[in-house]
């Protein structure tokens, strides 16, 4: 599969997906990303923005299959990852796989789970596998996990350790749509008769496989390079980051610039495919300071200052 051939492939996918779940394409692209830059996504939102359809329906035209796994206090390590359950009539424990068996798992409230359990995550998300008693099994591939977080409901939450935000390729947010989105979607539902909308299956899973390879071939300049690491080494100096993006967090923003090209069709990265996704991928992986948090600075104005303050490579 080439470029072209992906970036084509991509927009069928974003377009059926479009079909399903009202909101912006650029949030479906975002979301992609992690798709195409084989990563994961981290979603923070209010309940009821459509963000488990949408986990849903980008499993479903992918061709993937889908599991949802609710994040609660009790929750314990093995009811994400599986147990050995002792079959009587074989005399033996054999493995029942646990809801991380999926190509695409949705990770709802993810930070209403306690560390424990998030770190049995941690695993999954970073080496596609689980460890149970001391037995490591590997998940399908490809897999993808898509975490929410409610920005509301704080109560009964534990922070996500930075190692495992530093896991999520990018985090982003759904919104609410606007008018004409809402009253389209009051008419989608109007026309049939079940609560969620279908969707059709576009692609087959070897077809995820050879689409995440396609990044591999794009190219970065020399100049590109050097720019995305001047912007991850900026952030590490500004004074209102305790700490800043990391060398995995600046791998992540190369990654995420092919993917983006990929996605746009092009064989080459941009320094627009660079800013677009900056703010995705670099803004949860700040750490601000006391005084910064105190006076309210946000992750996002941090980002915008570090791109004002790098000059832009041009390309000849």
């Amino acid at each position: 599969m080439d470029v072209t051939q992906a970036s084509e492939e991509c927009n069928t996918v974003l377009d059926a997906i479009g079909k399903a779940v009202i909101c912006d394409r650029e949030f479906l692209e975002t979301v992609l990303l992690g798709v195409v830059g084989r990563g994961h996504v981290l979603l923070e939102d209010v309940p009821g923005t459509g963000k488990t359809l949408t986990a849903r329906s980008v499993a479903t035209a992918l061709g993937l299959s889908f599991s949802r796994i609710q994040f609660t206090p009790d929750l314990l390590p093995s009811d994400v990852t599986g147990t050995h359950v002792f079959n009587e009539q074989d005399r033996e424990f054999e493995f029942n796989e646990g809801p991380i068996f999926a190509n695409i798992v949705l990770a709802d409230e993810i930070n209403r789970a306690p560390p424990k359990t998030q770190a049995a995550l941690l695993e999954a998300m970073e080496e596609g596998q689980v460890t149970t008693d001391g037995e490591t099994r590997q998940l399908p591939q490809p897999f993808f996990v898509i975490a929410t977080q409610n920005p509301v409901e704080q109560e009964g939450t534990f922070p996500l350790p930075e190692a495992q935000v530093d896991r999520f390729l990018v985090k982003t947010s759904m919104g609410y749509p606007d008018e004409g989105g809402e009253i389209e979607l009051l008419q989608r539902r109007a026309s049939r008769d079940e609560m969620s909308p279908s969707i059709e299956t576009v692609f087959e899973p070897e077809h995820v496989t050879a689409l995440r390879q396609v990044p591999e071939t794009v190219t970065v300049d020399q100049d590109l390079l050097e720019y995305v690491v001047a912007l991850a080494r900026q952030t590490r100096t500004d004074g209102r980051v305790e700490v800043g993006v990391s060398p995995r967090g600046t791998q992540r923003l190369f990654e995420a610039a092919r993917a983006c090209a990929t996605i746009a069709g092009r064989e080459y990265v941009t320094p627009d495919d660079i800013k677009r996704v900056a703010h995705p991928v670099m803004a949860h992986r700040l750490v601000l300071t006391p005084d910064a948090t105190v006076n309210e600075v946000s992750k996002s104005q941090i980002v915008d200052a570090v791109l004002d303050s790098v000059p832009v490579p041009t390309l000849e």
